[in-house]
């Protein structure tokens, strides 16, 4: 892509000093002033505005951008602290974080990738109604980038002969690019973070499946309706002789990649999560466990066997190219590097510099407020990355999974389903949805701009979530 954005580079400007002692020093929250936080929201800021201000300056210097804002942050940091804490704290956030999340994206868009949906069903209200709601299961078993680029396409030839589909994608984007996503660490980048950071793999799925499936329905409900009304319409099917892809049967291809591979991935994240055989070793002052490793390495295998055994032909018939993961993996690099004073200082609690945004989600009774957790996780999530979101909200929440997965349950469920589900307010909330709005666009679909677009998402997603805070969460 042009960049010269190299981890090699900014690792060899810190390992060094690393090798020659491993750091026990543990960067001080406390001590960390707001100027700190620049980088991370200058980097936020870059990925939610340039790609759309600039569109052909972000498109062939994104990497330069993101490192940039790394560089913002690592070279004050390490004159003002010292080369070793600062090799201890990003050796550490890209062994115990950065890598497995990578890994993980890089298998699913690899393996879904390699499964191509052939023929042309016909567009009517219960085919897109079913096809959203297939959609909206698979996010949370490949991805909502998986499920949304394996769906999209036939969707979309599906309805080439009607003219109004412009809501079909737009709930599109709802459902299978967001609030599907939400009931596996597989599902959504927020939930792996989670599942990371040591939140069961099943404890998504428990307490997220009721606000997931009744957020679901209705959008489902919603969408039935108004796409029934707009099939209606007169002349809104063209002749079936003007159809530029006539209705065949449906055909589906990759078989490797759907019965073997995909299900390796879900087992390959499992075991990490259940087998604890306690054997870890150390590698410049990290902790890193047998069983993480095993799990790496295998999706890493399942890439390559993915890779190996898909035909091109395959790949190609479903439009795949290396760039979109490519993008993903600088500009997370960059992510996870400059958020690291942020969760320093949210460690740091009351004592730090982020003190006035523990007390905004604090009750009345010194316990967390769920209601501003959910609706301040999905602002910063509709218009930044909800993956680093969901880290900020996760350690302002504490940070101890076995907490937030017990007594404080309620609010780790508020801050999942907000970064998860809020992605879909804007076009730049989620990954998927500004790629899902893209694909629509070459195929012709004349689809709302970002203003537009908001108007949907105000009057059919802020009255579902009011109404899901009202039934799941409390003040």
């Amino acid at each position: 892509m042009g960049s010269t954005f190299s981890l090699g580079v900014l690792l060899a400007s810190v390992v060094p000093c690393a090798m020659a002692s491993e750091s026990s020093a543990v960067l001080n929250g406390a001590a960390l002033t707001l100027l700190w936080v620049m980088p991370f929201v200058g980097i936020l800021l870059s990925i939610a505005v340039l790609p759309l201000a600039v569109p052909n300056f972000w498109h062939h210097h994104f990497g330069k951008t993101a490192a940039f804002w790394t560089l913002s942050f690592l070279v004050p940091f390490t004159m003002h602290f010292g080369a070793d804490l600062a090799a201890h704290e990003v050796i550490h956030t890209l062994v115990s974080e950065y890598l497995p999340f990578i890994i993980l994206l890089l298998a699913l868009f690899t393996v879904t990738g390699g499964i191509h949906i052939q023929g042309n069903p016909h567009g009517t209200p219960a085919l897109n109604t079913g096809v959203l709601g297939l959609g909206t299961v698979l996010a949370s078993l490949i991805g909502t980038t998986g499920a949304a680029m394996l769906l999209i396409r036939p969707l979309l030839r599906a309805n080439d002969a009607r003219r109004h589909k412009a809501h079909v994608v737009i709930f599109f984007i709802f459902l299978v690019a967001n609030i599907g996503g939400s009931l596996t660490p597989l599902g959504d980048p927020p939930l792996f973070l989670g599942f990371l950071k040591g939140v069961d793999f099943f404890w998504t799925t428990k307490a997220l499946f009721w606000p997931t499936l009744v957020t679901s329905a209705i959008l489902l409900a919603l969408f039935f309706g108004i796409d029934s009304w707009y099939y209606r319409k007169p002349g809104e099917a063209r002749r079936a002789s003007s159809d530029p892809t006539p209705d065949s049967p449906i055909r589906v291809e990759g078989l490797l990649n759907i019965v073997v591979l995909g299900p390796l991935i879900m087992a390959s994240v499992l075991v990490s999560g259940f087998w604890k055989p306690g054997i870890h070793f150390t590698f410049y002052a990290t902790t890193i466990e047998l069983q993480n490793v095993l799990r790496d390495l295998m999706l890493l295998a399942i890439v390559w066997v993915s890779w190996r055994f898909t035909s091109r032909d395959l790949r190609r018939a479903h439009h795949f190219e290396w760039g979109p993961i490519v993008e993903v993996a600088k500009l997370f690099a960059g992510i996870f590097l400059t958020i690291i004073p942020v969760i320093a200082m949210l460690r740091a609690g009351s004592q730090g510099a982020m003190a006035p945004l523990l007390a905004l989600v604090t009750n009345n009774a010194g316990g967390p407020n769920d209601v501003l957790y959910f609706w301040l996780t999905g602002a910063l999530s509709s218009f930044l990355d909800n993956a680093p979101t969901y880290l900020v909200f996760f350690n302002l929440a504490g940070g101890d999974p076995v907490a937030l997965m017990g007594q404080y349950a309620s609010t780790l469920t508020a801050i999942s389903a907000g970064a998860v589900f809020m992605g879909a307010n804007t076009y730049i909330g989620n990954a998927p949805n500004f790629m899902v709005k893209s694909i629509a666009q070459s195929r012709g679909v004349d689809m709302p701009n970002f203003f537009h677009y908001m108007l949907w998402s105000s009057f059919v997603l802020l009255p579902t979530f009011g109404l899901v805070t009202l039934l799941f969460f409390r003040s």
